[in-house]
């Protein structure tokens, strides 16, 4: 598979938030705007790239059973830098909004699920393109309802003014006004797919190697057989 196709697969076909519906916590937390969903998509990119990199190089050194609590540890290593990072270089009003969930992305489920995925399996380079284009597809999709919900909201764009006296929206600040945009992109890309699928004459079923248990995380390894139990008594 190109490095290419490994990049843009997250930004569209595999888009964690609009396609596999991953990072739900941050997505309606921060989105508020286009600056805190870039803000939080450049710190996840940074960890995503960045832990599907050394998880890559160390896969074959790690044990199986203890693979989940290493790539945490891993994780948190490049949360920690991102969240020193921000404090002492970004602005305060980005540190205040966003707040938590710098670093919960240690738990985040699009970056374990990409670490277990993919990562643990392929090499260095395509774990990093992997990471990359993951990580631009959720800031593109933070982005996207950032600015539909600031829009919507306060009629700026980037804090700036583009429509004067726009009255304020307050559902859109607030979390069910995310709900509601974010339901309105799914169901907008639903519809793309499907008629892209009846152009094709086909119709349109969802990948059934894109669901919950395809990074197998929660998955435990059952035992291969079990002794009979004792029979009951009289």
């Amino acid at each position: 598979m190109s490095l290419w196709k490994e990049f843009s697969k997250g930004i569209w076909a595999e888009n964690p938030v609009l396609v596999l519906v991953l990072g739900m916590c941050p997505t309606l937390a921060v989105s508020s705007s286009v600056k805190n969903g870039l803000g939080m998509g450049l710190a996840t990119t940074f960890v995503l790239v960045g832990s599907n990199a050394v998880i890559s190089l160390v896969r074959n050194l790690i044990p199986k059973k203890v693979r989940i609590p290493c790539y945490i540890v891993i994780i948190a290593t490049f949360v920690t830098l991102v969240d020193m990072l921000m404090k002492a270089y970004a602005p305060a009003e980005l540190n205040n909004a966003l707040g938590i969930f710098i670093p919960l992305i240690v738990v985040n489920c699009i970056v374990l699920g990409r670490a277990e995925a993919f990562a643990s399996k392929n090499g260095i380079v395509a774990s990093a393109m992997d990471g990359l284009g993951m990580g631009v597809g959720f800031a593109c999709a933070l982005m996207a309802l950032g600015g539909v919900r600031e829009f919507l909201g306060q009629g700026t764009l980037f804090e700036y003014q583009v429509v004067p006296h726009w009255p304020n929206f307050l559902l859109m600040k607030f979390a069910p006004g995310a709900f509601v945009v974010l339901g309105l992109f799914l169901a907008g890309m639903n519809r793309i797919k499907m008629r892209r699928a009846a152009r094709e004459g086909r119709a349109y079923t969802a990948p059934t190697d894109l669901n919950c248990a395809h990074c197998r995380i929660c998955s435990l390894d059952a035992p291969e057989s079990e002794p009979p139990s004792p029979p009951a008594a009289a």
